[in-house]
């Protein structure tokens, strides 16, 4: 079982950048991982995923703003977001892409 524990998250002004961070329990050398989002009253969208050879893939609305990383010696896997705009106001989720494991979520609000 793995446990995933998200950071990073905050106020921030349109323009401004963010780095989130996901820290899991164990080993995620040879997962696949990957950052979703869900805004109030919308369903929740895949925003990136890298893959166990460290292949990586963004949501078009975020292509060019938001790089996910991953540090394997860290257990960790990281998103960062520049350039950030209103509509990306939404608690972020870590997962283990096509499992059952979550992270708790960390609220991202981008407002003036």
């Amino acid at each position: 079982q793995v446990q995933l524990v998200e950071s990073g998250g905050g106020l921030v002004q349109p323009g401004g950048s963010l780095r989130l961070s996901c820290a899991a329990s164990g080993s995620i050398a040879s997962i696949p991982m990957g950052w979703y989002r869900q805004a109030p009253g919308k369903q929740r969208e895949l925003v990136a995923f890298i893959t166990r050879d460290g292949g990586t893939n963004n949501a078009a609305s975020v292509k060019g703003r938001f790089t996910i990383s991953r540090d394997n010696a860290k257990n960790t896997v990281y998103l960062q977001m520049n350039s950030l705009k209103p509509e990306d106001t939404a608690v972020y989720y870590c997962t283990v892409i096509g499992t059952a494991y979550w992270g708790q979520g960390t609220q991202v609000t981008v407002s003036p």
